[in-house]
């Protein structure tokens, strides 16, 4: 039984270092999963792979084929072949030189749009009708949420689970919420930790002030005060396979639904428990 105390934290350590892993390279869960497993165990067949991690053999064969052309695996001529995975210090160059190319080209791009809009418009931007979309995606959505905390000069609340916070982390939050706090605003992060070891990760996360509380849902609220809010349904819906473009999030500056989930906020962060 000790073993199997001893156990359980580690396999939930590599767990949640191949979903930050995951989060860094740009890759599905399941794709950072068998990446980092790739890394622990060296030259291994997809098929003894699949077994070691008791993942279905096709999806571990379309996992490893994707990793394959995003040039973060390679395979060997032998029968059967051996899955190879490169260096993560040289993956993460690769995610990086494709990331600054996207960048390049849509601003490149972009610039020259911009110019023959501003062209064919005559009306005035903007309305100040209260107004509501959906973001659909992570990438979407953590840069809604990285433009909220940025504009906001008052106090943002952020509340959400340790899996999207570990996610949050990787993306550029941590330093939007500094670009508040020099505006004179605050962030107050109130997060669920049913393990104690997830503290120092949380810490590290930066916000203002930190409390550990019960959450009405596995969702993520991100409100501004008499601004703007940011509300998702469930972030940990389960499976490593599960697609981050499935994540949607409803983004609203309508006054009374913004002072409505503020208020809320104020509550739960009032009953939440300061980490020491």
């Amino acid at each position: 039984m000790g073993e199997g105390e001893e156990k359980t934290p580690h396999l939930s350590h590599i767990d949640e270092l191949g979903k930050e892993l995951a989060s860094v390279l740009d890759l599905e869960e399941l794709e950072g999963h068998i990446y980092l497993n790739l890394l622990r165990t060296g030259p291994i067949t997809a098929s003894a792979l699949a077994k070691e991690l008791d993942i279905d053999r096709a999806k571990t064969y379309r996992t490893i084929d994707k990793l394959v052309s995003e040039g973060l695996v390679s395979t060997t001529f032998s029968n059967p072949k051996l899955c190879i995975p490169i260096d993560p210090e040289e993956a993460l160059k690769i995610v990086l030189r494709k990331k600054q190319d996207e960048l390049n080209k849509i601003k490149k791009v972009g610039e020259k749009v911009i110019q023959r809009v501003q062209g064919v418009v005559t009306a005035g931007y903007g309305t100040n009708v209260p107004t509501f979309r959906i973001a659909q995606g992570l990438t979407n959505i953590y840069a809604n949420i990285e433009k909220l905390i940025e504009e906001s000069s008052d106090v943002v609340y952020v509340v959400t689970t340790i899996k999207d916070i570990s996610k949050m982390y990787h993306t550029n939050i941590p330093e939007k919420i500094k670009v508040c706090e020099k505006k004179g605003g605050s962030v107050r992060l109130l997060v669920d930790i049913e393990d104690d070891k997830m503290l120092p990760f949380v810490k590290r996360f930066s916000a203002t002030e930190t409390k550990i509380g019960k959450l009405p849902s596995k969702g993520r609220i991100i409100v501004s005060k008499g601004n703007q809010m940011i509300m998702s349904d469930a972030t940990a819906k389960g499976s490593m396979s599960s697609s981050t473009e499935t994540d949607f999030a409803l983004c609203t500056n309508s006054y009374e639904m913004v002072s409505n989930i503020l208020s809320l906020c104020n509550f739960l962060w009032k009953a939440g428990k300061p980490i020491e």
